[in-house]
């Protein structure tokens, strides 16, 4: 699996980052999902540049034609409720032609610090031979990656993954390199190197399904 880390080269994208750690700042909701919007964008545009393209001829106001790029390839943009809607929502405004995929996955604790992950909901197009772009914007342990991702291969399965995530651990880096395919590929704003007993990123950023749309029961 080929990992792309954003934190290598700094840009916007830290600046956002940044942002979305801050106590002081992430407790604006609106910011906080617009964040994950911009950053989704700017993932996009980046992961664009490692898809296939074809030459089409496009008639001018001119009346000539211009030889252009344009992909080549059916793409399914899916992301995993409810913290990916927003980060899902940056690469739909870039990729504005792909199918969507919604998967349902959450933790069902057993006890304090003892969970499963289960997967509820799915709605799905094919994916049989098309590129798969599987959004979530936290990778804490890639359990709920892994779940998504199999869940999806029962509409088809797909020619090549991207697998796209604002914050991973090095755990679920690990992880999903051990059960993903071997050509696919991880996007990733920064990768932290622990998870604390309750399975989340440290520092990272706290639950990002909150932070975007309130507390849950």
């Amino acid at each position: 699996m080929k990992v792309h880390n954003f934190a290598g080269h700094p840009s916007l994208v830290s600046q956002y980052l940044a942002e979305m750690r801050d106590v002081n700042i992430q407790g604006d909701r609106l910011r906080f999902r617009r964040n994950l919007e911009r950053l989704g964008e700017i993932f996009a545009y980046e992961l664009s540049k490692h898809l296939d393209y074809k030459t089409v001829a496009v008639t001018t106001p001119l009346g000539v034609e211009a030889e252009c790029q344009v992909l080549a390839e059916p793409m399914v943009l899916a992301t995993i409720f409810r913290a990916g809607v927003p980060f899902h929502q940056g690469f739909l405004r870039y990729f504005d032609n792909a199918e969507n995929a919604f998967v349902s996955a959450y933790r069902k604790y057993k006890e304090k610090e003892n969970f499963d992950i289960c997967i509820e909901y799915l709605a799905s197009p094919s994916l049989e031979g098309k590129t798969l772009v599987l959004v979530d914007p936290m990778l804490a342990t890639g359990a709920s990656m892994e779940l998504s991702y199999r869940a999806l291969l029962t509409k088809g399965k797909p020619g090549k993954l991207h697998v796209a995530s604002v914050i991973a651990s090095k755990k679920a880096v690990d992880y999903l390199e051990s059960v993903l395919p071997e050509d696919a590929e991880l996007w990733v704003g920064v990768i932290d190197d622990q998870i604390n007993a309750h399975s989340y990123i440290v520092p990272g950023l706290g639950d990002a399904g909150d932070l975007a749309y309130g507390t849950k029961e």
